[in-house]
C-alpha cells in the first residue's frame, strides 16, 4: 500500500471574504443626480457600519480602490462565522449602489495556522501555555486585525502537484524545512510588510489566499521577488491573479468616482453631483483642476471655452453692469427674500452641510431643461472656484422648473456672480438674501414642523383635555408635500424611496394619501430626528409632479395624522368627517379641510386643514363640537391621532 504522507495539524479562526467589484460606468453616467446621491449616501452609511463591525461581536473590514483593469473596489471582511460573511454579501447587494457594480471576483477562505515547527506543534498538542508569546502570536494569526497600511496585495495560490514537483509527495520533514526557509525571508521584511494566510481548500478554487499589507508597494515587490528564488516557491508554488489596492474611507467614495486620488485626507470637498467617471472630463484651460464637476453629457466648459470668459473681479470690472442687472446696479430679475433658507431646504441644500450661517445666497428659477443648464453652470462654476468667496453653485430640478443656487461668503461677490447667472437660458424669477446670522444658532429646516409655538398649542390642547392634540408617543418630524402626478406612478416612486428609507432606524414611515375629490395626493414622511428629516426632504423634493410643501404660503395649517380607523367603522368615520366639514365651512378663518386615505391602507386617514390664523384654528379646537367628535373617535380609532402644526 502506498505510504501516506503526514499532513501538518492546522487550526482555523475567522472566515475571510475578498470581494472585488467593478463599476458599471455606463449605468452610473446614465443615473440622475438624485439616484447617484441616494446610492452614495446609502452605501457610505452601509460601508462605514460594516467597517466598524456593527454587524458582529468581533471581526474586521477594510475598503480599497483597486489599481488596474481587474476591478475598481475591494472590500475585505473578516468575521467569526460563515453565516456573517454570507450576510455581508447579501447586505451589500441590497444597497442601491450595488446596481452600479458587477462582481469581478471573490475569494472565500478562513484564517489558518499550521504546525510545521516543533514549537508550533506544542500549540496543537495543548502543551503551550496560553500566556506564552507563541500562543498569543498564533491567536493573532487566527483573529487578525487589518493594519492601517496604505496598500494591499492579494493573490491566491496552490502547491504544485506535478509528477516531479508534487508538494504533497514530500515527507513532513522536507516540507517543514522548506517552510522554515521561506519564513526566514519573510521575517527580513518585518515592519515593512504584514502577511495574512487564509486556507481555502474545499472553500474556493485555490488552496490558499495570501494578503499582504504595506505602505510601500516596492517592499511587497521586493519580498515576492526574493521569494521567487526560494525552492518552496520556484519548484512547488502556482499563483493566480495579483490584485493591488489603496485603502480609503467610505466617505471618499464620491472622490474616487470623480477620478480624484484617494484617500483625500480631507483636502478635497466633493460635490456628490460630480461623482461620475473621470472619462467624462472635458478639455479647457483648467482640465487638471481637482474640483471640476462633469455634466451628464460628458463635457465640462471651462474658462477660455465657448463664449464665457473668467468672472470679472468686482474691483476690475469693465464698468457697465452685466446682463440681468439694471443701470443702477439693482437686479431686474431677483428680489430680496426672507425665506431663502426655506427655499434651499426644499432644494436639498442645508446649512452646516453645503453652507454656513452668515453666507449670502441666490436662487434663480428657469424654464430651461435642468441638464442643459447644468452644462452651462459647469463652465461658470469652474471660474467661480478661482475665488475664495465662492461656496457652491449647483442646479436642481423642482416642480417642472430648474433652480440655480449660488452661495457666497459675502454679498459683494454674490452681486458679481448674479450678473452672469441671470444671463443663463430661461431665467425669469429669482430671490436673494443673507442666510442667517453667523453668530446665531443654526436654524433647523424642520423648524416649522416643530416650532415652540406648536408645542405651546399642544400644551393648550392638553389643558382642554383634547385627546387628539396630545403627542403620540415619542416626537416625530413630519414632511408633507403635494403632488399632481398619477397616483400609481407616485406610489411606485414612493415605494422605491421607502425601500431606501427603511434601512435607517430613524424612519417612521412614508406613505401616499389620496384625496378622492381631487387629483392632488399628499406624501407624508415621518422621522425620529430633524437631521434625518432634512436629508429625506432632498429626495422627496425630486418626486414627480410636486406642486408644493404643506408649510408653504401664508396662514396656519394643521396635519392630522395617525387617524387609523377600525375597519368596521370606516363608513361611520367618513360620514362623521362630512358632518364636521359642514361645521367648518361656516367658521370664520377656515379655508379648507380634506380627508385623504392611504393608497395602501384605506383605514389609515390623514386630515389636512388650512386656516387664516392660529387663533381661527384654536377656536375650532376649543369648540364643543370638536370635543364631542374626539370623544366619539375613542371608540372607532385604532390608534391615537396626533396633530402637526405648520405656521
Amino acid at each position: 500500500m502506498p505510504e501516506r504522507r503526514d499532513p501538518p495539524p492546522t487550526d482555523e479562526g475567522w472566515y475571510a471574504l475578498h470581494d472585488f467589484r467593478t463599476i458599471d460606468w455606463d449605468s452610473w453616467r446614465a443615473a440622475t443626480d438624485r439616484e447617484r446621491r441616494r446610492a452614495l449616501d446609502e452605501v457610505t452609511d452601509h460601508l462605514e457600519s460594516r467597517l466598524a463591525v456593527a454587524d458582529a461581536p468581533e471581526g474586521d473590514s477594510a475598503l480599497y480602490s483597486v489599481l488596474g483593469h481587474k476591478a475598481d473596489l475591494l472590500v475585505v471582511h473578516l468575521r467569526p462565522t460563515s453565516a456573517q460573511i454570507g450576510a455581508l454579501e447579501r447586505q451589500f447587494e441590497g444597497t442601491e449602489f450595488a446596481r452600479y457594480t458587477e462582481r469581478a471576483a471573490s475569494f472565500v477562505s478562513v484564517t489558518e495556522a499550521s504546525g510545521y515547527s516543533e514549537r508550533a506543534r506544542d500549540y496543537f498538542t495543548g502543551d503551550l501555555d496560553e500566556d506564552s508569546g507563541l500562543y498569543n502570536y498564533i491567536q493573532t494569526r487566527l483573529k487578525p486585525s487589518i493594519p492601517e497600511a496604505t496598500h494591499v496585495c492579494f493573490y491566491p495560490m496552490d502547491k504544485r502537484r506535478q509528477p516531479e514537483q508534487n508538494w504533497y509527495d514530500l515527507d513532513f520533514e522536507d516540507r517543514a524545512d522548506h517552510m522554515a526557509a521561506h519564513g526566514d525571508i519573510g521575517r527580513e521584511y518585518g515592519g515593512k510588510v504584514v502577511q495574512m494566510i487564509t486556507g481555502a481548500i474545499a472553500l474556493d478554487d485555490w488552496e490558499w489566499g495570501v494578503t499582504l499589507w504595506g505602505d510601500d508597494l516596492v517592499d511587497m515587490k521586493d519580498l515576492l521577488y526574493e521569494m521567487r528564488f526560494d525552492p518552496s516557491t520556484s519548484r512547488y508554488a502556482e499563483f493566480g491573479s495579483f490584485y493591488i489596492g489603496r485603502r480609503f474611507p467610505p466617505a471618499d467614495l464620491p472622490a474616487l468616482l470623480d477620478g480624484q486620488p484617494v484617500p483625500t485626507d480631507g483636502t478635497s470637498e466633493m460635490d456628490v453631483d460630480a461623482a461620475v467617471h473621470p472619462g467624462e472630463t472635458g478639455g479647457g484651460d483648467h482640465a487638471d483642476d481637482s474640483d471640476h464637476t462633469h455634466g451628464e453629457g460628458g463635457h465640462a466648459t471651462h474658462a477660455g471655452d465657448g463664449e464665457r470668459g473668467e468672472v470679472a473681479d468686482s474691483e476690475n470690472d469693465s464698468g457697465g453692469p452685466p446682463a440681468g442687472v439694471g443701470g443702477d446696479g439693482e437686479s431686474t430679475v431677483t428680489e430680496e427674500a426672507d425665506d431663502l433658507q426655506g427655499r434651499l431646504v426644499r432644494l436639498g441644500i442645508h446649512e452646516g452641510t453645503e453652507y454656513e450661517a452668515g453666507d449670502y445666497g441666490i436662487v434663480l428659477y428657469s424654464e430651461a431643461d435642468a441638464q442643459e443648464l447644468a452644462e452651462e453652470v459647469d463652465g461658470l462654476r469652474g471660474n467661480f472656484e478661482h475665488y475664495d468667496t465662492h461656496v457652491t453653485t449647483v442646479v436642481r430640478a423642482q416642480s417642472g422648473r430648474s433652480a440655480i443656487v449660488s452661495i457666497w461668503d459675502v454679498e459683494r461677490a454674490a452681486d458679481t456672480a448674479e450678473g452672469f447667472l441671470t444671463d443663463l437660458p430661461g431665467v425669469d424669477e429669482g430671490y436673494r438674501g443673507p442666510l442667517g446670522e453667523a453668530d446665531e444658532e443654526p436654524t433647523e429646516s424642520t423648524e416649522s414642523h416643530h416650532s415652540e409655538g406648536a408645542e405651546n398649542i399642544r400644551e393648550e390642547l392638553a389643558d382642554l383635555d383634547i385627546y387628539a392634540g396630545q403627542p403620540h408617543g415619542e416626537d416625530i418630524y413630519a414632511l408633507v408635500l403635494y403632488s399632481e402626478a398619477d397616483a400609481d406612478d407616485l406610489a411606485d416612486e414612493v415605494e422605491e424611496l421607502r425601500g431606501g428609507f427603511d434601512r435607517y432606524d430613524t424612519h417612521e414611515g412614508t406613505d401616499v394619501y389620496q384625496d378622492p375629490d381631487s387629483e392632488t395626493a399628499a406624501v407624508v414622511s415621518r422621522w425620529a430626528t430633524a437631521d434625518a428629516a432634512d436629508t429625506a426632504s432632498e429626495y422627496l423634493s425630486d418626486l414627480p409632479g410636486v406642486v408644493g410643501w404643506a408649510d408653504e404660503g401664508d396662514g396656519f395649517e394643521t396635519m392630522g395624522m395617525f387617524y387609523t380607523v377600525k375597519p368596521d367603522y370606516r363608513g361611520d368615520f367618513v360620514e362623521k368627517f362630512a358632518t364636521v366639514g359642514e361645521l367648518l365651512e361656516g367658521m370664520d378663518g377656515h379655508r379648507s379641510t380634506t380627508l385623504l386615505a392611504n393608497v395602501e391602507d384605506e383605514n389609515d386617514m390623514f386630515i389636512a386643514s388650512q386656516w387664516d390664523s392660529k387663533d381661527d384654528a384654536m377656536e375650532f379646537f376649543r369648540s364643543e363640537e370638536f370635543t364631542d367628535t374626539v370623544d366619539w373617535g375613542r371608540d372607532v380609532l385604532a390608534d391615537k391621532p396626533r396633530h402637526v402644526f405648520l405656521a
